[in-house]
């Protein structure tokens, strides 16, 4: 869904329902991105509750309502950054299950646990470019911004990466 740059004016000088309006159109894409590189509905919901109250907290401090989607997308990345951190930390503690969420059945659903299990072996890092290139349509131009990172580094990640993902699913 597109942000309408207005609400994002209104929520800006401090409207609680434009807030809550910009919020509705990009908490669906918060959450797919969250959840593809976290590989947890649970995280997922956390990270993006997490990212609400602190895009709350900081619309203020948007300098271009234009740069609303990617600057919240770099709020969502640093939080999902720091919930990987918290897996690593307890990495012994984890089932893998759990941390999947997944169930068996259908033809659909084992294919889905092939992409999972194929993006669990991601870094953290492939995952959230691939998430935000493929699922999300971002363009390597905004992958850098949100990433802060060199557009020819995105660039060469994300072919690498995906080559790597063709690999493990054939």
């Amino acid at each position: 869904m597109k942000v309408n740059i207005e609400d994002v004016i209104q929520a800006r000088a401090g409207n609680r329902e434009s807030f809550e309006l910009v919020y509705t159109a990009v908490a669906p894409d918060l959450y797919k991105v969250a959840l593809y590189t976290l590989g947890n509905s649970h995280d997922a919901e956390d990270v993006v509750s997490e990212t609400f109250l602190e895009a709350y907290k900081g619309i203020r401090n948007l300098r271009d309502e234009n740069s609303f989607r990617p600057w919240i997308m770099k709020i969502l990345s640093v939080r999902c950054k720091r919930k990987i951190s918290d897996y690593i930390k307890g990495k012994g503690q984890l089932d893998i299950d759990e941390l999947l969420d997944l169930s068996t059945g259908s033809d659909g659903q084992t294919e889905r646990t092939e992409v999972l299990t194929a993006m669990e072996k991601l870094t953290p890092e492939e995952r959230t470019i691939v998430v935000l290139s493929v699922l999300q349509g971002y363009t390597i131009r905004e992958i850098a911004q949100i990433l802060s990172c060199p557009q020819g580094t995105v660039s060469s990640k994300l072919h690498r990466t995906l080559k790597k993902l063709r690999t493990m699913l054939s």
